[in-house]
């Protein structure tokens, strides 16, 4: 019952993986794709045959589309989002969802049926080249999983720079940046799901072995990914909008750190490997150390807003620690890019273009300035605590369909019945 078959990651190079995913405005995990599935073997004695041809047409489409597209999906381009890969991401999306409430069934008030088929996923993050249980559970955590990474996909290719018509440099419009953001809370909300509702229903022993894509460090550490980058994306509206304030700005940068902060936190200890793993790892230490340039940047400035020697010592080491930050960014979003699979950065734009400018040219001015006022020794060297401020984004709250109505009491005994009557003969 439960039992797992892991293959190791030479066992015959059955993972694709391109070797150039192009341009990266979210981090968009390697896709885990399905193996086929004989439910007919296994829940033939026990089902009836309508239901157990639903099962498989709705699996093997998802299979097919998956094993096609996967390696398109994950390669991204600008061109990809008004083409082909938005629809693809759509209806592999909607083919994920027509599934779910006729896989619920099998686990349905712990139905003994969730252990009779054996789901086989080939992973990306993980040593293990593929992953099999005998467990519902594990393919309905296979399938969120799924939902939320191609959500991320979706939500990279809406924050992709556009070339304007009106022939300025590229940019990402409003609409697209609004949608991204509902996207990715959309994203948050499967991992939230997936973490709060279905790793519980695992049995610890096959949590144990459970492949690092699918392990809760990582499944947390996506979750706070997505909310620190709808952050980002609310912290760059507020820096285009002539209403909001340098408190408003300073919170949205301050909490955006948190996010990122604890997401890096989540997967610390976790063995990620294999390129996609190493790359996960940079990703997360790149956007924590570029949060925190924006955070000092705006926390500097208010400091500054003070009329006393301290505040004024405090700002200048605050936007000094942005500065460094700031570089330090850049250094990491190389090595970023620089692992395989090779990623290229889009072009600046929103809250990063902003910084980028601002950083350095007001940390100049105002060391500067204060340095003409006061000593050296009375600026101080350690950039000051940030403030804490709660976390005020949140996952959508996704709840599991309930079971399709094929697995009626009828459909389920039907194929015990036929079964019965065979042996009878």
């Amino acid at each position: 019952m439960g039992c797992f078959v892991s293959t190791p990651k030479d066992s015959g190079g059955k993972r694709r993986r391109p070797g150039n995913i192009g341009e990266v405005a979210v981090f968009v995990p390697g896709l885990r794709i399905p193996k086929p599935v004989d439910f007919s073997e296994s829940l033939g004695d026990h089902l009836c045959k309508s239901l157990v041809e639903r099962l498989s047409a709705l699996r093997t489409r998802i299979v097919v589309m998956a094993g096609q597209e996967g390696p398109t999906i994950t390669r991204t381009r600008r061109r990809s989002a008004t083409q082909h890969g938005g629809s693809t991401l759509g209806d592999l999306l909607q083919a994920l969802e027509d599934y779910l409430p006729v896989l619920l069934g099998l686990v349905k008030d712990g139905s003994p049926l969730q252990h009779k088929v054996q789901f086989t996923w080939i992973n990306q993050e993980d040593e293990s080249e593929e992953m099999a249980m005998y467990s519902g559970w594990y393919e309905v955590l296979s399938v969120l999983h799924l939902m939320a990474t191609l959500s991320l996909s979706q939500a990279n290719l809406l924050l992709l720079p556009r070339t304007s018509t009106d022939g300025y440099l590229p940019k990402v419009s409003e609409e697209s940046r609004r949608s991204a953001i509902d996207i990715l809370l959309k994203a948050a909300g499967y991992l939230d799901c997936a973490v709060r509702h279905i790793l519980p229903q695992l049995p610890p022993e096959l949590r144990r072995d459970l492949p690092v894509d699918l392990a809760e460090g990582v499944l947390r550490a996506l979750c706070l990914q997505a909310l620190g980058q709808g952050v980002d994306i609310q912290l760059g509206l507020a820096i285009d909008s002539t209403k909001a304030t340098l408190a408003v700005k300073r919170r949205l940068a301050c909490e955006m750190v948190k996010y990122w902060q604890q997401a890096q936190d989540n997967i610390t200890n976790l063995p990620l490997a294999n390129g996609w793993g190493e790359k996960h790892r940079f990703y997360v230490k790149w956007k924590y150390i570029e949060a925190k340039a924006g955070a000092y940047y705006y926390h500097g400035l208010i400091l500054d807003e003070g009329n006393t020697e301290k505040s004024h010592g405090m700002a200048v080491s605050a936007l000094q620690a942005a500065d460094e930050y700031l570089k330090e960014s850049k250094r990491a979003c190389e090595a970023f890019n620089s692992t395989i699979p090779i990623s290229r950065t889009p072009p600046l734009w929103g809250t990063m273009k902003y910084l980028s400018e601002k950083i350095p040219k007001d940390t100049s001015s105002k060391v500067r300035i204060n340095r003409d006022l006061y000593t050296y020794e009375k600026i101080m060297e350690t950039a000051p605590t940030l403030p804490d401020f709660a976390l005020a984004l949140k996952p959508d709250e996704y709840q599991l369909p309930d079971v399709d109505s094929s697995w009626n009491h009828e459909n389920v005994n039907k194929g015990q019945t036929v079964n019965n009557n065979n042996n009878k003969d």
